[in-house]
């Protein structure tokens, strides 16, 4: 645990060689790299946290105040606490603080895997309109589904992430915990969209980075991971065969792989 400033942010490690910081996103905690963790073996410091007001990080933004700089506070604290360079992993949303976080401040960020990241903004930006205002009017109707008391209206963003009938293939318990945490996912959602740099700012991203899709995600997803690999200099795209966006946890060997070869690469590089 981290105290941050007089607020906690979940912090749990494992391992040693190479720090790997692990970020989930909307509606996960670090639990959700338990799998892909096991994968990686000893060889690697895993570090796990979760983002604003999931698993014990405390909330601290407001539907005033959903700067994304809060949600890098968190992660600048957890690298601040592993007192070393780290591999930044992101997941979906996760994939967009990690992003944030490397344009903040580069220093401390050894490389990058982004899977399915959705800094959805880069897609007017490089002149995607279409795909753009596809997410835009998805997003607009969640939250005014969720303005309206609709306590399942999260089911539209599970299938759009993992297609249609996506949100009734998860457990119980899972639905529960996004049910009630649907307020949290909104202010993502707002936080998402406040995050808004010019294309051309991703060139100062200098750390090696690996981009990761599935081959059965939203196009509109995969076009987000196309246009990032453009605008980052030293990048690299990734198609997984048969992954959606879920694949952190369906795919966790093909997901663990690509973590333990990119780092490695990186790390005989350095």
């Amino acid at each position: 645990m981290v105290e941050y400033p007089a607020r906690r942010i979940d912090y749990r490690e494992q391992g040693s060689g190479p720090a790997i910081l692990f970020v989930p996103g909307s509606w996960s905690t670090g639990a959700l790299w338990r799998g892909v963790i096991a994968l990686l073996g000893d060889r690697f410091r895993a570090v796990t946290t979760s983002l604003l007001g999931y698993g014990d990080t405390e909330e601290r933004r407001t539907p005033d105040d959903v700067s994304i700089e809060q949600e890098i506070d968190v992660i600048d604290a957890v690298i601040q606490r592993t007192n070393s360079a780290v591999h930044l992993v992101g997941h979906s949303y996760g994939g967009t603080v990690c992003l944030a976080t490397a344009l903040r401040d580069p220093t401390k960020i050894a490389s990058m895997t982004l899977i399915e990241a959705t800094p959805f903004n880069l897609l007017r930006h490089s002149g995607d309109l279409g795909p753009y205002e596809q997410v835009r009017a998805m997003s607009d109707a969640y939250v005014r589904a969720c303005d309206n008391g609709n306590l399942l209206a999260a089911r539209s963003i599970i299938d759009f992430y993992g297609g249609d009938g996506s949100f009734d293939t998860f457990g119980a318990r899972a639905r529960d915990y996004i049910v009630a945490t649907t307020p949290t996912n909104i202010l993502d959602w707002s936080s998402a969209w406040r995050f808004d740099v010019p294309l051309a700012a991703y060139a100062a991203i200098t750390a090696p980075s690996l981009l990761v899709r599935g081959e059965r995600s939203h196009p509109v997803v995969q076009r987000v991971a196309e246009v990032l690999n453009d605008a980052i200099s030293r990048s690299s795209l990734v198609t997984v065969p048969g992954a959606s966006h879920f694949m952190v946890a369906t795919h966790a060997s093909d997901v663990a792989r690509l973590i333990r070869e990119h780092v490695a690469t990186v790390e005989t590089l350095r």
